[in-house]
């Protein structure tokens, strides 16, 4: 797996080239003391792993991780656990805290071993984190029935309960598994475990629910579900 280190401190950066070095399932492909030096090699190369530092110079690693729209796995590397509970809406692997032992650094990869393979073979069981506000509500997704948007929000509809995010639909819609998760309207996504049926340009999921195919959706929602 191809790897990235993104830490402006020289005696952490060793460390981490130490760990990656003897660890035969990775490859390093460059060590930066910004984030904003490592766009490039991002957009020109496949990345599987980011190791990010939080506290770095001119942009943050948790605001360079919501600037981007389809990450790599990261791994954050820090001596600050502040941000151990936000860092799981941006689907961080692991939270690494300075200093971390190399068993310790061998069970973060493993983890995003377990993550591919899960995502290759799987649909995703994770729990996730809704940011309502100024709770963080922790929610399986597998329970999801389908998401919509409510203006600057969306409302997360589960069976018996819904929750109002204040991220986007767009978000949503990169965020979760593609596997499990389809947006087939402007307004909605769904998970496709939920449909009972599909009737012209509509369909019917769990809970007695409707749902519009928008036009704009069809082909793509025929392609995957309807074969």
């Amino acid at each position: 797996m191809n790897c990235i280190i993104i830490e402006d401190q020289l005696p952490a950066q060793r460390i981490l080239k130490k760990y990656i070095a003897d660890t035969s399932t990775l490859t390093l492909v460059g060590a930066y003391t910004d984030a904003l030096q490592a766009i490039d090699v991002l957009k020109s190369k496949t990345i599987d792993i980011i190791f990010l530092d939080i506290h770095l110079p001119k942009l943050s690693g948790m605001d360079f991780l919501k600037s981007l729209s389809n990450p790599p796995k990261v791994i954050l590397t820090t001596a600050f656990q502040d941000y151990a509970l936000e860092s799981y809406e941006y689907n961080v692997v692991d939270y690494l805290l300075k200093p971390f032992s190399f068993q310790r650094f061998v069970k973060a990869i493993s983890k995003v071993k377990n993550d591919k393979i899960d995502n290759e073979n799987s649909t995703s069981l994770e729990e996730i984190y809704i940011k309502s506000g100024y709770d963080h509500i922790r929610v399986k997704t597998n329970e999801i029935l389908f998401i919509k948007a409510d203006s600057d929000y969306t409302e997360i509809h589960l069976k018996n309960k819904k929750h109002l995010s204040s991220e986007s639909l767009r978000y949503w819609e990169e965020f979760l598994s593609k596997k499990m998760f389809l947006r087939l309207h402007k307004s909605y996504i769904i998970n496709t475990k939920k449909i009972k049926k599909v009737s012209g340009n509509q369909v019917f999921i769990e809970n007695n629910v409707v749902i519009p195919i928008g036009r704009a959706y069809k082909n793509e929602f025929t392609k995957q579900l309807i074969k």
